[in-house]
C-alpha cells in the first residue's frame, strides 16, 4: 500500500527534535573501578626503577644484653647480620598505543575533545592492570608472594569474625585495611548479620567502609572470584587480604618510577609518537610499577572464601 502522510496543524515533536540541543556526557566506561587498593596501599617514588629489599639473616633474634645492678660484669658484643643476597624488584612496564584519526580530532572534537576522551579512557585502562598486577602478578603481585606461615583457611569455608581475626593474629602490628571482593565483604556481613555482630562504618575518602575491630575492609575486584570479576550465580570461592602498609612500618609498599617524560600521574606516562602516512596519530601510554613486602608479617591471606553461603530467616 502507498504510504500516507499525516498532516498536522502542529510542529511535529519528531521535527522539533532536529533544532533542539542535546546534551551529553562523557564517554562512561563499565571497568572503571575506584581502585581503592591503590589509594589505600603507602606508595615509594624510585629514580633508577630497582629497589633492594634488605634483610638481616635471622629476624627473630635479638642482640644480647647485660641486664645487671652491679658493676664489672662483661656487656655481650655482637652485631646484626644483613642477608647477603637481597632481593631486588625491577619495575614491570605496562604500555599500550592509542590510535586516533587527524580526521576525526579535528571535525568531532566539540564539544568532548576527542584525545583527551580516548586518553583519559586509556589512562583509567592501564590504571586498572596496575592495581591488578598489583594483587595477581606471577612475580611480584602479592598473593604469590605471602609466606605460608602467613596463610589460614577458613574454618567453615565462608568467611566468619573468628576468621577475620586470626587474620589479624596474624598482622597484629599495626595493619591497616582488609581486602576483598565485594562478594566476600557481603558474604562476611551475612555471618556477622547472623551472629548479631554487625560490622561498624567508618567514611575515609568520602565513601562508608565496613570495617572489622576497628579495621577497614576495603572492596577489591581484583581479588578475583573462581578467577572471575564478576562471581557466577553469586558462588565461588575467593582470597581474604590483611595488609600493613608504610615503609617506616616495615609494610606493603608500591614502587612506581618517577621523573619520566610525559608524565601524567603516579608512574604513568603519555607520549605523541606521530602521524603516519595515513594520518593515524599515535599516543604511547607506559606505566611503570611493582609492589614489595617489606617483613612477611606484613600481610596474611585468608584462602579458599565460599561467597555463595547464605541464611534463610523467619
Amino acid at each position: 500500500m502507498p504510504h500516507k502522510e499525516i498532516h498536522s496543524d502542529a510542529l511535529s515533536s519528531h521535527c522539533a527534535y532536529q533544532l533542539s540541543h542535546v546534551e551529553k556526557t562523557p564517554p562512561q566506561f563499565l571497568p572503571i573501578t575506584p581502585r581503592w587498593l591503590s589509594r589505600f596501599l603507602g606508595w615509594k617514588p624510585l629514580k633508577a626503577g630497582i629497589f633492594r629489599l634488605n634483610k638481616v639473616k635471622d629476624g627473630e633474634n635479638l642482640l644480647d644484653v647485660l641486664i645487671s645492678k652491679q658493676n664489672g660484669d662483661d656487656i655481650p658484643e655482637g652485631f646484626i647480620d644483613y642477608e647477603p643476597n637481597p632481593r631486588e624488584y625491577i619495575l614491570t612496564s605496562v604500555s599500550s598505543i592509542v590510535k586516533i584519526e587527524t580526521r576525526v580530532s579535528d571535525i568531532y572534537s566539540r564539544p568532548f575533545d576527542q584525545v583527551k576522551e580516548q586518553l583519559r579512557l586509556a589512562m583509567e585502562s592501564i590504571k586498572e592492570k596496575q592495581e591488578y598486577l598489583i594483587i595477581n602478578s606471577e612475580d611480584y603481585g602479592l598473593l604469590n608472594n605471602i609466606e605460608p606461615g602467613q596463610r589460614i583457611k577458613s574454618r567453615n569455608g565462608y568467611p566468619t569474625p573468628d576468621d577475620l581475626d586470626e587474620l589479624i593474629a596474624k598482622v597484629w602490628k599495626e595493619p591497616s585495611f582488609f581486602l576483598a571482593h565485594p562478594a566476600a565483604i557481603a558474604a562476611f556481613g551475612r555471618e556477622c548479620t547472623r551472629r548479631g555482630v554487625p560490622p561498624a562504618t567508618v567514611n575515609l575518602y568520602g565513601s562508608p567502609f565496613i570495617t572489622w575491630r576497628g579495621i577497614p575492609i576495603v572492596p577489591c575486584d581484583k581479588l578475583l572470584v573462581d578467577g572471575k570479576k564478576k562471581p557466577l550465580n553469586n558462588r565461588g570461592k575467593t582470597n581474604i587480604l590483611l595488609i600493613r602498609t608504610g615503609e617506616n612500618k616495615q609494610g606493603v609498599i608500591g614502587l612506581y618510577q618517577t621523573g619520566i617524560p610525559g608524565e601524567q600521574s603516579r608512574g604513568l606516562s603519555v607520549r605523541f609518537m606521530g602521524i603516519n602516512n595515513k594520518g593515524i596519530g599515535n599516543y604511547l601510554l607506559s606505566i611503570y610499577c611493582s609492589v614489595a613486602i617489606l617483613s612477611e608479617d606484613a600481610i596474611a591471606v585468608l584462602e579458599d572464601v565460599d561467597i555463595g553461603h547464605y541464611y534463610d530467616y523467619e
